[in-house]
């Protein structure tokens, strides 16, 4: 597959469907950022800012690698954290990610 579809739940609820190309080794930040989503992206993907912050509401198990350490040290300073949340800047956008339902939450700030 070289295009997949990324939905977004939107803040009210409504649900957009994002295309993404599988062949260019994007992450979901990108992909969110690209499509005009306000991803802060401080660090610029290192996973050092969780100001990408996601919960991926359907298709968690699919999104690739498990959170490392590092990210779950990240992700582990927000007080708005779910069961489901991920770092975009961590998901790579592959043949897996193709579906998978995620809402941006920011790094808990916003």
């Amino acid at each position: 597959m070289e295009i997949v579809t990324i939905r977004v739940e939107e803040e009210s609820g409504h649900i957009t469907e994002l295309e993404a190309p599988t062949d260019m080794s994007l992450n979901l930040m990108e992909v969110l950022k690209g499509n005009g989503y306000p991803v802060k992206a401080t660090c610029g993907g290192m996973a050092l800012c969780a100001t990408c912050h996601v919960t991926v509401k359907e298709g968690f198990d699919q999104v690739g690698e498990p959170a490392t350490d590092d990210e779950w040290a990240m992700l582990d300073t927000l007080y708005n954290l779910t069961s489901q949340s991920r770092l975009a800047c961590q998901i790579k956008i592959d043949d897996a990610c193709h579906n998978i339902l995620v809402k941006h939450l920011g790094d808990g700030e916003d």
